[in-house]
């Protein structure tokens, strides 16, 4: 089996960025600025910790500032630009949309900032990106779940936020699997907005809706569609979801009830692994513009995907959050230090 750990990571692009990258404060202190637009996400927020975990680890770093708000394009923008002013050296974003934030940007990058964009991609030429492969993560989860389905039947999309572009990735994943199956219909395909409340609703008037429903992808909100069949008391169908506490605890105690899970890895720590790779280019070492980690995809009906449950279930943890995690080569923390969700001088 392939640890959860050991992510393949996909180099895209030899050439490196171009940016004015300033070599003036090599070594250090850094002072590194986050900007996210998702808050009560227990992804985001475990995005936030491994990137305070990370700069506590690289003893490189002086302070982190987190930008930590609900918003749009605008709003990211006006945060991007305090960071700056606030003398960021780093400036980590999970990006609201994938070219508004372009000339901001290049603001950054034209004063020496390291821009790195984790989880979502941006068209910024200056800005490095790591993200999980969001294009493959909807693709590999949705041909799991046709292959599991013997290649007909009715399914349901669980999206995530309009218009942003790890969700247009995996939906274009997902159509891309799609092709493949002429006998798989989508009877329903809506926007969750990755949020747990929202999507139980959605599945409640779905499964009450009386449509024919064979299986569900989602981008995330899988354990709100299991809690929405146990409480219409209606049979389990296959249900594709990511790497979170709750949805790998369901999986594990309703499995003798019919319950089957599709796992996909998305790990939070590309918020650390982003900051190790702009570290290191403030030092001057070199990395390629974009970087992707490709998902694992895990069957809990198998043995390789209830040996996984196994060995990475906590019963323990914040049922939202996904698996905590290094991803190496590129992060340096424990588990406990991101679990911990301190930065440099946080008490």
């Amino acid at each position: 089996m392939r640890k959860f750990l050991s992510y393949t990571s996909v180099a895209v692009g030899a050439v490196m960025v171009a940016g004015a990258v300033s070599q003036a404060h090599a070594g250090g202190p850094y002072v590194v600025g986050v900007s996210n637009t998702l808050i009560g996400n227990g992804w985001r927020e475990e995005m936030v910790c491994s990137v305070k975990a990370e700069a506590l680890a690289s003893g490189k770093v002086s302070k982190v500032i987190v930008a930590n708000r609900n918003g749009g394009p605008s709003e990211q923008i006006a945060d991007l630009r305090n960071l700056i002013s606030a003398g960021a050296n780093i400036i980590i974003i999970n990006p609201s949309d994938r070219k508004a934030l372009d000339p901001v940007i290049k603001q950054a990058t034209d004063k020496g900032v390291v821009v790195v964009a984790v989880d979502q991609a941006v068209s910024a030429p200056t800005a490095y990106i790591l993200t999980n492969d969001q294009t493959a993560y909807g693709e590999l989860g949705a041909e799991a779940l046709f292959k599991k389905l013997g290649g007909k039947g009715n399914v349901v999309e669980l999206r995530g936020i309009d218009g942003v572009p790890a969700d247009a990735d995996r939906h274009e994943g997902f159509t891309e699997a799609l092709k493949k199956y002429p006998d798989i219909k989508v009877v329903a395909s809506v926007f969750t907005g990755w949020s747990f409340d929202k999507a139980a609703q959605q599945m409640k008037d779905l499964v009450g809706s009386g449509k024919p429903i064979d299986g569900v992808w989602t981008s995330g909100t899988d354990k709100a569609v299991v809690d929405a069949y146990r409480t219409a008391g209606r049979k389990y169908v296959p249900v594709v979801g990511a790497d979170s506490y709750g949805f790998m605890g369901e999986e594990i105690e309703l499995k003798d009830a019919g319950l089957v899970g599709i796992n996909v890895t998305n790990p939070p720590a590309v918020g650390g692994a982003g900051l190790s790779v702009a570290l290191d280019i403030l030092e001057g070492k070199k990395h390629p513009q974009i970087i992707h980690l490709t998902p694992d995809v895990y069957d809990s009906t198998t043995p390789e995907g209830a040996s996984w449950l196994k060995e990475y279930y906590d019963p323990k943890a914040d049922p939202n959050s996904a698996i905590y995690s290094p991803v190496k080569p590129y992060t340096h923390y424990t588990i406990q230090q991101e679990k911990d969700c301190k930065g440099p001088g946080d008490a």
